[in-house]
């Protein structure tokens, strides 16, 4: 039986991309699609396999797919804004989105046509050269879906247009089809089959090729199991589904792969759900007709809770290669077999030809939240690199041999607890990467943070979990002990790798752990914007810094350039920063020469004095284990806030006004709804007592806030 680390079925996958394009041309004809009569051009906006593949060379004003093309290197050939002229670079106009949280999506440009979302999946279509509105679609997603959010709130990472509609997931779980040039609705899917405010959610961007929509989900922390689904372009009707680890297995396996993986579980872990969400990475890869995506962490993290007796279960924490059109495995790679530490493989995928070892390969680059950066032979998933990019202390290398890491036995939390590096935010995250082909580089948002690992007292105490669906169930114990030692600093920086070798080739630090993601041009620039507001233009070359603007904002996102009419854009979604006052999120958007400003000056919000603290400081200790366990998914560890509400800033009306919005849930049209059955007035009000606490300990040094993962 072949290994499921690097299993291949023994099919022919299709070498060449005319092979693709006739392939992709029957699958309309299949469905009913045309592009128009013989001889006719297609209409204003079509995007089909044929455009996506040759964009790179036809077309490089375009941003088609999510990560321009199906390679998804995020390196653009444009080069009217290079070196020498990026000094110039002004802000050409701005659209404010009125909406406080986190903004994650790559807008596409398409034939002069910006396509968009916004953190609660409303999805725009506007001018791309001026930023007036063509139209505006409101999906009216559940807000009450926010309490399933892990990190900090909803989020949309963007859309993907194909054969004249445009696709875009929701936070809520559903797959939505809009006509691409009226915006108007044509089908509109439930994801999950669950009933309503499930703890399925969706962030990520869907992929569209061969007359199918692919999506994931997010969350494995709520006990939940992961899926990549493939829905039919034209009706929304589910073609397949893969799921990433097994249910019951006194059930029948929805696909054979699973009675295989069944093998590497132990206990009862389709009771805890199991994780391996889908919740980022999917690429289609033309050359071998493949879809690769990238599973998900376990769930909940420690595998001691999980899968009692071992196992690497699989197919958490790896790259996995599917038939587009069966859903059917070709082969699978486990960055991280038996996760332990929150480290998924979601994180974005690159495809090209490298010469290694005196020889052409095509290859899949990824630099996962485990710390490692992999290149992996895209044919056949074999393991060609492996080198660290980050601190880490969890293995001490990964074994060529076998492609698994070797693990430092002392660094087992479930023995004692202690600081893991990298964090649980991973050394990298969704933020993409951008690969310049031509040098053989990868530009990688790098955050060097780590995290308190430890087991809970109660599973200690009892050796019994339980799964609570209603929250985050992570099964670990995040607060240092007293005696922990300092926690290592965090810091934050933008890396050129060389994905052969792990050298760095030149390397920044910025302002903020946590930061936005990366852009490379054949004018010798990369762009990066980070959390404390700053978009940055830098040398491919050396990294020194040629170009800066004040975004006032968090900037997590990824920028795109494009050229309409012989001018050069660039383009980038710009979050709600919680220290400035107003500071709601916006699309903004550059070109040579521009002069114009943002619609608002924005000035530093001060902390405000919190009304005075009543509590001993048991009791803090007690508002402590209570916000943790309720609050702190979306407000941020030590209420320190990710990109929603920072508890620490509310006002004296906000404070007496807290059981109300807690409990009785008068903002549940904002996403906050009433948490009556999660904490008893007595409890809410230990939580008002610890963000007081905190509020006090940070009014001398607000710090800036970490826009946080899936």
């Amino acid at each position: 039986m072949k290994s499921f680390r690097q299993w291949a079925r023994t099919l022919v996958l299709l070498p060449a991309i005319a092979l693709v394009v006739t392939a992709c041309i029957k699958d309309a004809a299949d469905v009913g699609t045309s592009t128009g009569t013989a001889g006719e051009a297609p209409p204003s906006g079509w995007v089909d396999e044929a455009r996506v593949i040759a964009a790179g060379e036809v077309e490089p004003g375009s941003w088609l797919a999510h990560g321009q093309t199906y390679d998804e290197l995020r390196f653009s050939t444009l080069t009217r804004i290079n070196r020498d002229t990026v000094g110039t670079l002004g802000l050409a106009w701005v659209k404010n989105l009125d909406i406080p949280h986190r903004l994650q999506a790559t807008p596409l440009v398409i034939d002069g046509v910006m396509y968009f979302t916004d953190a609660w999946s409303v999805a725009y279509a506007v001018d791309a050269k001026t930023g007036e509105e063509i139209w505006r679609f409101d999906p009216e997603t559940d807000r009450g879906s926010a309490r399933y959010s892990c990190c900090g709130g909803p989020a949309n990472r963007g859309v993907a247009a194909y054969r004249g509609k445009l696709y875009f997931a929701t936070f809520d779980a559903r797959l939505v089809a809009l006509d691409q040039a009226t915006g108007e609705k044509i089908w509109d899917v439930d994801t999950t089959h669950y009933p309503t405010h499930s703890p399925y959610t969706i962030t990520g961007a869907p992929r569209a090729v061969h007359g199918k929509v692919f999506i994931g989900q997010s969350s494995s922390e709520f006990g939940i199991r992961g899926h990549l689904s493939a829905y039919d372009a034209q009706t929304g009707e589910l073609a397949w589904r893969f799921f990433t680890v097994p249910g019951d297995p006194s059930k029948p396996f929805e696909h054979p792969e699973l009675e295989e993986a069944a093998k590497t579980w132990g206990g009862e872990w389709w009771k805890l759900g199991g994780g391996g969400t889908v919740w980022h990475a999917i690429v289609y890869d033309a050359k071998f007709d493949q879809l690769l995506f990238g599973t998900g962490n376990g769930a909940p993290w420690p595998r001691k809770i999980r899968s009692p007796g071992g196992g690497d279960n699989l197919f958490l924490g790896g790259v996995m290669s599917v038939n587009p059109n069966t859903g059917r495995m070709n082969w699978f790679f486990q960055m991280t077999p038996a996760d332990n530490w929150d480290f998924n493989a979601c994180q974005d995928i690159a495809l090209l030809d490298m010469e290694i070892d005196g020889k052409v390969r095509s290859v899949l680059l990824q630099g996962p939240k485990n710390g490692f950066f992999y290149v992996l032979d895209r044919k056949d998933g074999e393991l060609l690199r492996a080198n660290p990019y980050v601190r880490l202390n969890w293995a001490t290398h990964i074994d060529m041999a076998t492609g698994r890491p070797v693990e430092d036995p002392e660094m087992a939390y479930d023995e004692k607890a202690q600081w893991v590096l990298p964090s649980n935010a991973g050394g990298h995250s969704w933020q993409a990467m951008a690969v310049d082909p031509d040098r053989g580089v990868a530009y990688l948002p790098v955050q060097d943070m780590a995290a308190w690992y430890g087991l809970p007292q109660s599973f200690l105490d009892t050796g019994e979990y339980e799964l609570d669906p209603n929250r985050m169930s992570l099964g670990v114990d995040m607060r240092p002990a007293e005696d922990a030692p300092p926690q290592p600093e965090n810091r934050g920086y933008l890396k050129a790798l060389d994905p052969l070798t792990g050298e760095e080739v030149w390397s920044v630090e910025r302002a903020t752990p946590y930061n936005g993601g990366t852009l490379a041009t054949a004018g010798g620039l990369v762009f990066q914007g980070d959390a404390a507001g700053q978009l940055a233009a830098y040398d491919a070359d050396d990294g020194s810094v040629l170009w800066e603007y004040e975004t006032l904002g968090n900037t997590p996102a990824s920028p795109i350039t494009y050229a309409i009419g012989g001018e050069q854009y660039l383009a980038v979604l710009v979050s709600r920063a919680w220290w400035r006052e107003e500071s709601d999120g916006r699309l903004m958007v550059f070109k040579l020469g521009a002069q114009g400003e943002t619609t608002r000056e924005l000035s530093d919000a001060e902390m405000p004095e919190p009304p005075p603290l009543t509590a001993t400081e048991e009791d803090i200790a007690r508002g402590e284990v209570l916000y943790n366990r309720t609050c702190v998914g979306c407000h941020g560890i030590d209420a320190v806030a990710t990109i929603n509400a920072d508890l620490r800033m509310m006002s004296r009306d906000t404070h007496d006004r807290f059981q109300d919005i807690v409990r009785g849930g008068v903002l549940a049209d904002k996403g906050m709804l009433s948490f009556a059955a999660a904490v008893t007035e007595e409890e809410t009000e230990l939580i008002r007592q610890y963000v007081i606490a905190e509020a006090l300990k940070a009014r001398a040094e607000p710090t800036p806030t970490q826009d946080a993962a899936p």
